[in-house]
């Protein structure tokens, strides 16, 4: 989710250069005032049971 909204970020706020860092550090401010406000949210698809096929190494299956 952290990816995705870097991207939006970079896509809607980053999308020029911006020569100060105060500068840099307003926009950045009003743009997360602006998504907060709307109440974005992440259409998260990827299940538990997708990742266990994906990502299989990375969860192990307990025998019982």
């Amino acid at each position: 989710m952290a990816e995705i909204e870097l991207s939006v970020l970079n896509r809607q706020c980053l999308d020029r250069r911006i020569a100060h860092k105060e500068v840099l550090k307003q926009e950045i401010a009003a743009w997360e005032k602006c998504r907060n406000e709307l109440l974005c949210k992440v259409d998260w698809q990827f299940t538990t049971e997708d990742a266990r096929i994906k990502l299989k190494r990375l969860y192990p299956s307990i025998s019982s």
